[in-house]
């Protein structure tokens, strides 16, 4: 019965969640000059800001001969196409048109898309904008509740699609075979069977061990380094592709209380069927103020997924040959209840929106 489910969801192989909201962008990566062009679920967008600072983003695709507008130039809050100079304000209207009479056809519009600008990202609404809803964005205040230099965020572009990410983020078990000695669990989390819990539009994961010494990110760092400490990872997706991951280690003490933690939203955003973009933020309770702890931190993070996930992940899509995880009738073990109960509830949403689109 299970089969049939999934086959009914994924009659579309692939199809987006959409009405609801993806990163598109650093903050950092969208400046008060230029043009930003990244290509999301399969359309190129240009993202720029006006001159108040307010991110714009717009298909990257002039309606006359389809030339890019990312390839095009700014006159303040419009851009100008590079082929024939229609100019388009941020709405995507065309407003001026240097060719004869000047007159604007009807159809000289640019899509738009909505954008939220929130916790050092650029988020991007690729749905039905009748639908459009700020609070829809998950609350990741906890990423910029501390100081400037305790948060730190970067970006990758990784070629697999994007829900094997998930699943590399939501199942933990492969840190201790992946992974090196920094964060090791020395074979304490492969066994554990996680608590699993599931909202409308969530699935959470924790679990809680003991090792000793604890994981090298706190035990240098803890009162008494070389002995056990309680560790643990809570976990929470969120539709359609943000995961905040906290893990925390104490020593005679309380987790929330007197724990040493680190606060992670791990999020991605589709570029194609098989390639995805990769958004990483991470907060520590602890050495607050010193920059370059943080520097050290996301070189840390990018040595860490660049040479030991992506390979492995990049190797699993091209071996797959398919975005369909389910059609190859995957053999299912313990360490896999979360990442699978998040496919089915993505699934379910994707269902449920392509019946309400055809309604």
């Amino acid at each position: 019965m299970n089969k049939m489910i999934f086959k009914t969801y994924t009659q579309s192989e692939h199809v987006f969640f959409k009405d609801c909201w993806y990163v598109a962008a650093l903050s950092t990566d969208v400046d008060a000059f230029n043009l930003f062009k990244r290509k999301i679920m399969n359309i190129n967008v240009v993202i720029y800001r006006t001159e108040d600072g307010k991110p714009v983003a717009l298909h990257d695709r002039c309606p006359h001969r389809f030339a890019p507008l990312s390839l095009g130039r700014r006159e303040g809050d419009q851009l100008v196409c590079p082929y024939h100079a229609l100019k388009f304000d941020c709405t995507g209207q065309c407003i001026h048109n240097p060719h004869g009479k000047g007159h604007i056809p009807t159809a000289a519009i640019v899509q738009a898309f909505p954008l939220v600008e929130r916790y050092g990202f650029i988020w991007i609404w690729m749905g039905n904008t009748e639908k459009v809803d700020e609070n829809l964005i998950p609350d990741y205040s906890e990423l910029v509740s501390g100081h400037p230099n305790s948060v730190g965020h970067t970006y990758m572009h990784v070629k697999c699609n994007f829900e094997l990410l998930t699943d590399n983020v939501m199942d933990l078990s492969h840190i201790d075979h992946v992974h090196g000695e920094i964060i090791t669990t020395r074979g304490k989390l492969s066994p554990i069977i996680p608590q699993v819990t599931e909202t409308h539009n969530s699935i959470s994961a924790r679990w809680e061990w003991e090792q000793q010494p604890a994981m090298m990110i706190f035990a240098p760092l803890l009162p008494d380094p070389q002995e056990s400490a309680q560790q643990y990872f809570n976990i929470i997706w969120t539709a359609p592709s943000h995961i905040q991951l906290t893990v925390a280690a104490v020593q005679n003490g309380e987790f929330g209380v007197d724990d040493l933690n680190q606060y992670d939203l791990h999020t991605t955003t589709p570029e194609t069927d098989t390639t995805t973009h990769y958004f990483f933020a991470t907060r520590r309770n602890h050495i607050e103020e010193d920059a370059s702890f943080n520097v050290m931190k996301i070189q840390n993070m990018h040595r860490a997924f660049e040479d030991e996930d992506v390979p492995l992940l990049e190797a699993v899509q091209t071996e797959m040959e398919t975005t369909d995880f389910f059609s190859l009738d995957p053999v299912l073990m313990s360490n896999d209840i979360a990442p699978v109960r998040v496919r089915k509830k993505l699934l379910e949403l994707i269902n449920q929106e392509t019946q309400q689109n055809q309604a």
